[in-house]
C-alpha cells in the first residue's frame, strides 16, 4: 500500500474515532450570563455536547440568525426584539408540556406584556437602567434631570446606546421611553445636545471601572453592572429615576431552524430549575425572572434594591416596546447627529 494513502486513511480513522458521538446543542448567549458549571453540568446530566458561544449586543446576534441558517438552536434576545424575530419567522413556538419548570417563574413574568402566554419565550434574566453614583455626590441624584447639572461636567457618562440615552432624555421631558413622534424625538435630541458638554464619554459596561476608580461621579448605567461595581466599592449607590425608567428582560427562544427541538426544551427547562438559576445570579450578579430561585439567594442579594427594586419603584418602570422601522431609523439618525456634534 502506498504510504501516503496509508497515512491519510489512518488519520481519517482517528478523526472518526475522536469525533464526539453525543448529541449536540448549539447555544448562543450574552457574555457572562451563566455560572462556570452551568453548561458542563447540563452536558454531564443529559449526555450531550453543548457548543456555547457569546455575543455583546442584540444586533450582533440578529446579524447571525436572520439568515435562518445560522447553526444555532437557542438564543437570548431582549424582550422587545422578540416581535420582529417572530415577524421574520425566526423562532418556533414552545411546548409547555416539555417545560414543567415554567411554574418557577416569578408572577410578574408568567404573563409578560411582550408574550402574554409564553408561546415563544422563556424569561431568563432582567435589569433596569438608572443612575449609578458616588455617595460623595450630594444631594444625591434622584431624577434624570439631575444629570444635566453643571457640577458633573467631565465626571458624567451616559450609555453608548441610542435606546437608553434618548430614553433618558424623553423621560426627563415626561414622555414615553418608547416615543415615536417626530417632534418628541427632536425635543429629546435637543436635550441630549444640551447635556453633551457635561458628558465625559458615552460608555456601557466600561463606565463601571471609571466609577470604581472615582474618575466618574455619576453614570447612566444598567442595574446589574452597577451591582457589580457596588460589590467592589460600597461608596457607590444606584437610583431608579423618579420620572420613570426602562426595564429589559433577556429571553430564551428556540430558533425556527433548529432540528433539536426536544433537546432545546430540556435545556430551557434545566435553566428554569431554581438551583441552576440561583447559581447564575450569584456568579453574574444579575436579576433572575425565576421567583423560586430568588428564594434560594443569600439575603444580601435577595434584598438588593438595585437588582430587585421594591414594588413602589418597580411600578415606575417601563418595558420598552418594539419600535416601527421609520421611528427606529429616525432614532438612529438622531443618535448619529448627537455623537458627531
Amino acid at each position: 500500500m502506498n504510504r501516503r494513502y496509508f497515512l491519510l486513511g489512518s488519520l481519517a480513522t482517528l478523526a472518526a474515532c475522536s469525533r464526539d458521538p453525543r448529541p449536540r446543542l448549539n447555544v448562543y448567549n450574552w457574555s457572562a450570563y451563566v455560572a462556570p458549571d452551568t453548561i458542563s453540568n447540563f452536558e454531564a446530566e443529559f449526555g450531550v455536547n453543548v457548543r456555547y458561544a457569546t455575543y455583546e449586543s442584540n444586533e450582533e446576534m440578529l446579524a447571525k440568525v436572520v439568515t435562518g441558517n445560522s447553526g444555532w438552536d437557542i438564543v437570548f434576545p431582549t424582550h422587545n426584539r422578540l416581535q420582529p424575530m417572530r415577524e421574520y419567522d425566526l423562532v418556533q413556538p414552545l411546548h409547555h408540556e416539555w417545560l414543567p419548570n415554567l411554574q418557577n417563574l416569578d408572577a410578574r413574568f408568567g404573563s409578560p406584556v411582550w408574550d402574554k402566554h409564553l408561546e415563544w419565550n422563556v424569561p431568563y434574566m432582567w435589569s433596569g437602567t438608572g443612575i449609578a453614583y458616588n455617595r460623595s455626590l450630594q444631594p444625591a441624584p434622584t431624577r434624570w434631570a439631575d444629570l444635566w447639572d453643571s457640577r458633573l461636567k467631565g465626571r458624567l457618562t451616559m450609555c453608548d446606546d441610542p435606546e437608553d440615552m434618548l430614553g433618558a432624555c424623553l423621560k426627563k421631558l415626561h414622555l414615553s421611553f418608547s416615543a415615536t413622534d417626530h417632534g418628541e424625538l427632536l425635543r429629546a435630541e435637543k436635550e441630549a445636545l444640551a447635556q453633551k458638554p457635561l458628558v465625559r464619554a458615552y460608555l456601557n459596561a466600561e463606565a463601571r471601572d471609571q466609577l470604581v476608580a472615582g474618575d466618574v461621579l455619576a453614570a447612566q448605567m444598567w442595574s446589574t453592572t452597577t451591582q457589580q461595581a457596588i460589590d467592589v466599592t460600597p461608596s457607590l449607590a444606584f437610583a431608579y429615576p423618579e420620572e420613570g425608567f426602562p426595564f429589559y428582560c433577556d429571553c430564551a427562544v428556540i430558533l425556527r431552524e433548529s432540528e433539536r427541538t426536544e433537546l432545546a426544551h430540556k435545556f430551557l427547562n434545566y435553566l428554569l430549575r431554581p438551583e441552576v438559576s440561583a447559581a447564575v445570579v450569584e456568579y453574574t450578579k444579575t436579576a433572575t425572572a425565576n421567583g423560586a430561585a430568588v428564594a434560594l439567594l443569600p439575603e444580601a442579594t435577595r434584598n438588593s434594591a438595585t437588582l430587585y427594586p421594591p414594588p413602589e419603584i418597580f411600578e415606575r418602570g417601563e418595558w420598552p416596546r418594539t419600535l416601527p422601522r421609520d421611528a427606529q431609523r429616525l432614532r438612529d439618525r438622531i443618535w448619529t447627529e448627537i455623537k458627531s456634534a
